[in-house]
């Protein structure tokens, strides 16, 4: 979605002279997520957060603004930050993040729970360890969710689905694959297409087990709106990317990247609350315990320090490193990646020449979670 990309837009003037070093935090000085027209564009607030105001306290909501990358992934992955109690998040467990709600069951068992542990890369054993550019290295191996840890029945079930939905659509001058499309492969993949929790049988990639596989059930698969908003965000990605798409028709493995990449540019939960419960020093400043914190996914996901080129929508980017998703255990993770894989090959398989409606330009609407709310093709 290139509509929301800052990239050549000058941020907003916020009475402080460009280019002045950040100081530490201050309460009440920097700008609030809740100001006017911040949902309208919240990536020229993030920038003006991650260069001016890193971290500092926003009155309107109650609670410290983190926005850059590397304090993202501490306050996400430190002891010394918890869930607040209406997050459901146990000390120690994951964070609700992205697609996952921070069940426990989520939780590797036998191994440390990240909640960056989306798409790791081999080599980096910890937040600390995540290389910035990196413009000299190649393609990283990187530990993916196993499709063979979601049920054959259940793959089927998404392959089905997004089947039947793209045919139903194949015949139409006009679609929008948000109401026809996104709003129901979710819907339609779980078990009799109910919101009731339901058991995922996860294998022992899954759950880090050692013994059997274990029956689950967990909150995560009930929600099914933060899979529709991802999937929208990635379908209006790689629409907005003619020779993406043209390469995708022909290596459909892309869409793994692909999915990867939309879910950092533009992820469908923008904002985290954590509390620490000791003093934390970050690189804007000192957070005091007991403090409610706002993670900022969708400022961390565009940090320069981390990414190159950080608006830029790229599935070959060599920094790709983490998603934003929440563990990589998560069924509602590894259903989010497979809907996004089979519904984009089944509507590439039905319309071979989908493309924008006459005029038609995504954008992104929403400030605590973010997706476009129409996406109008012509599917002939």
């Amino acid at each position: 979605m290139q509509a929301d990309a800052p990239e050549g837009i000058p941020a907003p003037d916020l009475g402080r002279r460009a280019g002045r070093p950040a100081r530490g935090p201050r309460p009440s000085t920097g700008p609030s997520l809740l100001a006017p027209g911040a949902a309208h564009d919240p990536y020229r607030l993030y920038r003006v957060l991650r260069e001016e105001y890193p971290l500092c306290y926003d009155a309107p909501l109650g609670s410290w603004l983190v926005s850059r990358y590397a304090d993202v992934a501490t306050a996400l992955t430190d002891p010394r930050f918890t869930g607040l109690p209406h997050d459901a998040a146990p000390r120690g467990g994951p964070a609700p993040l992205g697609l996952c709600h921070g069940s426990p069951h989520c939780a590797p068992r036998r191994h440390h729970t990240t909640a960056l542990a989306g798409a790791m890369p081999c080599h980096m054993p910890d937040a600390e360890s995540v290389p910035r550019h990196m413009p000299d290295a190649g393609p990283m191996p990187c530990h993916m969710p196993d499709p063979g840890s979601v049920p054959r029945h259940m793959v089927a079930r998404i392959e089905r689905t997004a089947y039947v939905l793209a045919r139903r659509l194949e015949g139409r001058q006009q679609a929008d694959l948000v109401a026809e499309f996104c709003r129901w492969l979710p819907v339609g993949a779980a078990p009799g297409a109910s919101a009731r929790p339901y058991g995922v049988r996860l294998s022992r990639t899954a759950t880090g087990a050692t013994g059997a596989t274990a029956t689950t059930a967990t909150p995560c698969t009930r929600h099914t709106g933060l899979r529709e908003t991802a999937l929208a965000s990635f379908l209006a990605n790689v629409l907005d990317a003619p020779d993406l798409l043209a390469a995708l028709r022909t290596a459909p493995a892309l869409a793994d990247r692909a999915w990867t990449e939309s879910l950092r540019r533009d992820p469908p939960v923008q904002v985290v609350l954590r509390r620490t419960v000791a003093e934390v020093t970050l690189s804007g400043g000192t957070l005091p315990a007991g403090a409610d914190v706002a993670c900022l996914i969708g400022s961390a996901g565009r940090d320069p320090e981390r990414f190159a080129a950080p608006d830029l929508f790229d599935p070959f980017r060599r920094d790709q490193g983490r998603s934003l998703t929440g563990p990589v255990s998560c069924p509602a993770v590894l259903l989010g990646r497979l809907e996004a894989g089979q519904g984009l090959h089944a509507l590439l398989d039905a319309m071979p020449r989908l493309r924008w409606a006459d005029g038609f330009r995504p954008a992104g609407t929403g400030l605590l979670t973010r997706g476009p709310r129409a996406l109008l093709v012509r599917p002939g």
